[in-house]
């Protein structure tokens, strides 16, 4: 069967449109379906205690504000008995202390895993699902290293979410309680103007208010640039992530190639780029350190300044000094939340950032998908037994045209060839196993089959062997007598008494061990319809020899569909596909079986 008709023009695809809303709305969404889940209750009390508990905490610094007073006042009187009865008193607010920080911790962290778990969680089921996570790789958009951004970025956006969230509610009620406060100390401040008495009480206040307001906006201006260096650092540090992650996965080959200069080389240059990426972020928070580290100075020392008149002239006590000083800081504390967790927030927005991006990629995706105008339409047919490729088109995720339209069908017990090349040939088996959605036409498998793909180096689990021999069951069904007539039958006998060792068997076993393997599970769930995608390259002639010939003797009536890249006897197969490239794609056509 020939190519029936050839696809004359590219096209060039238009990811579909997601609207994107403001930053707070799409945060609240992600988040806001953890207090909506199954265990909604348990996690509305948690949220409800940790409310509580913060309460307690503001609550010390108000109990210890007092007691200052108490104690100042005790000072300047000499009074050895009210000193005593103060010291007494900061016993009880160490042990109520105590307990209040403790269980707030606790249930704090509770809630932050919980969260995380939650959303690596949903996470993970869309990654995870219908192939997206091999799909995603090959889509365009803002979506690079998800690990990292399920591994770290999730990380922080729960953990330093629910920080900020608590230090923004504690910062409230701490306003909230050192306002009336700081008003009642404040008294009355007279002062004349133009000729005008003018009486202001509660002056103290204003004061506090205007000098955070003022602290507060210079160090938002001067923190802009540390927003972006942060935003980019944390990207750069992904990058050298997935580098060090590549060279363990690929560890074997390099070592074989002794290609560790070159990998130095590359994690270097990823390295200088965190380098500069931390250096800038040094630059910008060393512009933001400028401004805090004399105002924190500036704040302790201001409320003495400003009250200690009123105490020299004999308008209040040194308790009360000390009362106001602490209120003043207190107060200027609270105003100043920006200011304190704007590197911290800025470390979270991009986080939260790189997991929407990644979350709004998968969205894309799945919308891509299922409700794009360019896609395979892969079904079972309901009374079919034959493989129907109808007026098939393959397009890469961008839209470009792979392989041109074709029609053909595959009979059952069938062994065919298919040649030629091998990037399109695997995108095929793709297309057939639902993981590569991109063109159109329509693919129909024969109903009540099973089916199974075997990719040229077999994905092995680390752990015990047998379970990398049943991947992806568990293996505990399968009974050790059956795991040894397999191996023994796919020429790995030895490998019987390492079947319970926990090892990383992907380094451990060589490629011609690893497609044995796979060969191994071929023979454990017994399919129908069998793809193979150069599964016995690494065997050498005889070897292939002895696979293909336990497959015919295993599986007389099963159905093989079989990628060769290189040579192989064509004897044994009865259909022979090739797969030419031409200028506007692949050419799929079917030539004699020599």
């Amino acid at each position: 069967m020939g190519a029936v008709r050839h696809l004359k023009r590219k096209q060039t695809r238009v990811p579909p449109v997601v609207e994107q809303p403001a930053f707070g709305r799409r945060f609240l969404q992600l988040a806001s379906g953890y207090w909506r889940s199954e265990k909604r209750w348990s996690i509305r009390l948690l949220t409800i205690s940790l409310v509580i508990l913060t309460i307690g905490q503001v609550t010390e610094p108000v109990l210890f504000n007092l007691w200052s007073e108490r104690l100042f006042d005790a000072l300047e009187q000499r009074s050895m008995d009210r000193f005593l009865m103060v010291g007494a008193m900061i016993a009880g607010i160490i042990v109520f202390n105590i307990g209040v920080q403790i269980l707030h911790l606790r249930v704090k962290r509770r809630l932050q895993f919980g969260w995380r778990r939650w959303l690596s969680q949903q996470i993970l089921e869309q990654w995870l699902s219908r192939g997206r996570h091999h799909q995603l790789s090959y889509f365009p958009g803002d979506h690079d290293n998800p690990d990292g951004r399920i591994a770290e970025d999730i990380r922080i956006t729960t953990e330093y979410a629910i920080d900020l969230g608590h230090s923004l509610l504690y910062c409230a009620i701490l306003l909230f309680s050192f306002t009336n406060i700081l008003w009642m100390l404040s008294g009355r401040l007279d002062v004349t103007l133009g000729g005008v008495s003018l009486s202001i009480p509660g002056y103290l206040l204003y004061i506090a208010i205007l000098y955070a307001a003022i602290g507060t906006t210079i160090a938002l201006l001067l923190g802009r640039p540390l927003v972006r260096a942060v935003n980019r650092r944390q990207g750069l540090e992904a990058d050298y992530r997935f580098g060090l992650v590549r060279v363990r996965e690929h560890a074997q080959p390099i070592a074989l190639l002794h290609a560790e200069k070159e990998e130095r080389r590359h994690l270097f240059s990823l390295l200088k780029g965190v380098r500069a990426g931390w250096y800038g972020q040094t630059g910008a928070l060393s512009i933001v350190t400028y401004f805090s580290a004399g105002y924190s100075v500036l704040c302790a020392a201001f409320p003495l300044l400003i009250s200690a008149p009123r105490y020299i002239s004999g308008a209040i006590s040194l308790g009360v000094l000390m009362q106001t000083a602490q209120a003043f800081q207190q107060t200027v504390s609270a105003l100043s939340w920006p200011v304190d967790n704007l590197g911290r927030a800025a470390e979270w927005k991009a986080s939260v950032e790189r997991v929407l991006g990644l979350k709004d990629a998968l969205a894309k995706l799945d919308l891509d998908v299922e409700q794009g105008d360019r896609r395979i339409l892969v079904e079972h047919s309901q009374e079919g037994k034959t493989l129907l490729f109808e007026d098939l088109a393959v397009d890469d995720a961008n839209a470009h045209l792979m392989i041109e339209p074709f029609t053909a069908e595959i009979l059952p017990g069938e062994r065919v060839l298919i040649v030629g090349d091998p990037a399109a040939a695997v995108t095929l088996f793709r297309a057939v196993a639902r993981v590569w959605p991109w063109g159109r036409g329509r693919i129909a498998l024969p109903a009540h089959t099973r089916v199974y793909f075997m990719p040229q180096r077999p994905y092995l689990p680390s752990g015990p062997l047998r379970h990398a021999l049943c991947y992806p069951d568990s293996g505990e069904s399968l009974p050790d007598e059956k795991a040894a007539a397999v191996l023994a039958q796919v020429g790995l006998p030895y490998l019987t008494k390492r079947l319970y060792d926990n090892a990383a068997w992907e380094d451990i076993l060589a490629l011609a061990e690893q497609q044995r393997l796979g060969f191994a599970r071929l023979l454990i769930r017994r399919p129908d319809w069998i793809f193979l995608e150069d599964a016995t390259d690494a065997l050498g002639a005889a070897g292939e020899q002895d696979m293909l010939q336990m497959l015919d003797q295993e599986f007389p009536q099963a159905t093989f569909l079989t990628i060769a890249s290189h040579a192989i006897v064509e004897g044994r197969f009865d259909r022979k596909f090739v797969l030419e490239r031409n200028s506007g794609g692949v050419v799929v056509h079917e030539e004699n079986v020599v």
